[in-house]
């Protein structure tokens, strides 16, 4: 999908810098990746202490149970 932007040049030349890609389109794409993933990262820390643990779930037996 083609998409026009105005983005801030320096802001642009800062993160082709820091991010070690080539080109603008590899910059933005990277940067969005990285973006989409700290949201879902930051969703999941969120959860943190919210759910119930069961103590009596034996992960070694469900991961023999797979075999």
């Amino acid at each position: 999908m083609a998409t026009n932007l105005a983005i801030d040049p320096n802001l642009l030349e800062r993160a082709i810098q820091v991010s070690g890609e080539r080109t603008k389109r590899a910059t933005v794409t990277r940067a969005l990746q990285e973006f989409i993933a700290r949201r879902e990262q930051r969703r999941v820390a969120d959860l943190l202490g919210k759910l119930e643990w069961d103590a009596s779930f034996d992960y070694k037996a469900e991961r023999l149970r797979r075999k």
